[in-house]
């Protein structure tokens, strides 16, 4: 028997998910590596005013980490961060942490993986394991000017703790939930706040800072069984989120216009209520909720500018219609660059394969977890793995089993490398394709979801589907090399 020597890199979600997993299932030969100076991933680098998660808490949860607690219905930033260190200490995972090591370079050679870090230090591996999500390169626009201005700039992804925003007059650019979020934060004490939003969203009514009640905490505490089954019960419905992004069904209807229904009785002033109406249908881009944008931005100190930036002056941004905003402060809201994952990382695979070249018509895997070209090489959370209707801790604990299955015939010396055939992950992204017609992110609209080359990175079938494709390997899908040097 062998023990697989395991790099781990990302510890967000789907790095501590594989950790627990790997760990339960008896592997302790890894290191998580992670850039960042803290566990959590999109919830260690995000600090911004207002972030709330858009996932009710209880189903925002590892499934082998059940916490009954949460202060909230939707958790704070704050709280999601600190629930993930606290699972690194409960499982286990600090003696196999490795934090402020950014990974440079991870090269595929003849005696496996070499893992290259920031500040030169090597490490050897068996398999590398992929886990560094969508959303951590964050995306500022090319505007002209942005470093004439003499004021404070900070993207919502770095958020600095130290810029007043108290009476000042703040511009947000962006209309996603992160827009949203920090609209409602920073308007009610600023002196003056403008959003620039070419494109509005359709936001969706919910009460987002209604707390969890102390009573059902308790109940769940002294009952995990019933917590389970909470749980699982939150699992099951949302199949209903998946019919409704998946077909255009009665279902897709109703919540639509339930989308409509809350921007018409949120906003009474109707020039207000015309600029704030997206011209796509709603659910086509992530869905944002909130239960204090609308009253945020009809505020009187508040003022949504649709009209593109043409520049950034040394005091403010003037518009293309001539205007000028006098400003103290430019906050961009303005995403990620999501389709990068492991970049901008030198990673290469067979024959010094590297991933710009596999991925050159852009990011795809086989079941969102293999690429080929890349032995021993697996990714959680990788392309398509974003759902929209499916709980990304359980897509990720799925997906960390089925690598597990790997790595146990790996230690029984059933093979040397692993790598799955090209024609297996074009026969599958085929069929993502095919599915991806009737979805309701295929209804015209330009999202974050699409990929440079117009594909759609999100996952287009049922938690069913994704059970049955991600529970047993299918051998006949994968180049299997053993020691001996022979292919089976």
């Amino acid at each position: 028997m062998r023990d697989p020597k395991i790099v781990i890199i990302g510890a967000g979600v789907a790095g501590i998910t594989a950790g627990v997993i790997f760990k339960q299932a008896g592997f302790e030969n890894f290191v998580i590596v992670e850039k960042g100076s803290d566990v959590g991933g999109v919830w260690h680098w995000n600090r911004y005013p207002g972030l709330t998660c858009d996932v009710p808490s209880q189903i925002y949860q590892f499934g082998f980490a059940p916490k009954p607690d949460w202060s909230q219905i939707w958790a704070t930033g704050g709280e999601i961060q600190r629930y993930h260190r606290d699972v690194v200490e409960q499982f286990g995972l600090t003696d196999h942490l490795s934090l402020n090591s950014e990974v440079t370079e991870a090269v595929h050679g003849a005696d496996g993986w070499t893992v290259t870090l920031a500040g030169g230090r090597e490490i050897k591996a068996d398999f590398v394991i992929a886990a560094t999500g969508v959303l951590h390169h964050p995306f500022t626009p090319d505007i002209a000017g942005i470093d004439r201005f003499t004021g404070a700039v900070v993207h919502t992804a770095r958020w600095d703790d130290a810029i007043e925003t108290v009476g000042k007059r703040i511009a947000v650019i962006g209309s996603g939930s992160t827009g949203v979020q920090v609209v409602s934060a920073l308007q009610p004490r600023a002196a003056k706040l403008t959003q620039f939003a070419r494109t509005p969203q359709w936001v969706l009514w919910a009460p987002m800072g209604l707390p969890q009640p102390r009573l059902l905490a308790e109940l769940l505490a002294a009952a995990p069984a019933a917590h389970q089954r909470l749980y699982s019960t939150l699992l099951w419905s949302s199949g209903i989120l998946a019919d409704i992004a998946l077909k255009p069904t009665w279902r897709r209807r109703a919540a639509q216009q339930l989308a409509r229904w809350s921007l018409i009785t949120q906003v009474r002033d109707r020039r207000l209520r015309a600029a704030l109406t997206p011209d796509d249908e709603p659910f086509c881009k992530r869905q944002v909720l909130s239960g204090t944008y609308h009253r945020a931005i009809g505020a009187h100190n508040a003022a949504l500018v649709s009209d593109a930036i043409s520049e950034i002056t040394e005091t403010g941004i003037r518009t293309a219609d001539g205007t000028h905003h006098d400003l103290d402060v430019i906050v961009f809201a303005t995403g990620f660059h999501p389709h990068n994952y492991m970049r901008p990382m030198n990673l290469r695979g067979r024959d010094g394969l590297s991933i710009d070249e596999a991925w050159a018509k852009g990011p795809r895997a086989y079941r969102m977890t293999a690429i080929p070209g890349f032995p021993n090489l697996f990714t959680v959370l990788g392309p398509n793995s974003p759902t929209g209707s499916i709980s990304l801790q359980y897509s990720a604990e799925l997906t960390a089993r089925y690598i597990t299955r790997w790595l146990k015939r790996f230690r029984d010396n059933e093979f040397d490398t692993v790598e799955v055939t090209e024609e297996a992950t074009v026969r599958f992204n085929d069929s993502v394709a095919d599915a991806m017609g009737p979805t309701v992110w295929n209804t015209g609209c330009n999202s974050w979801y699409f990929t440079e080359e117009n594909t759609i990175d999100l996952w287009p079938f049922d938690r069913k589907t994704m059970d049955t494709l991600l529970t047993e390997p299918d051998d006949r899908d994968y180049l299997i090399t053993h020691q001996d040097g022979t292919l089976s």
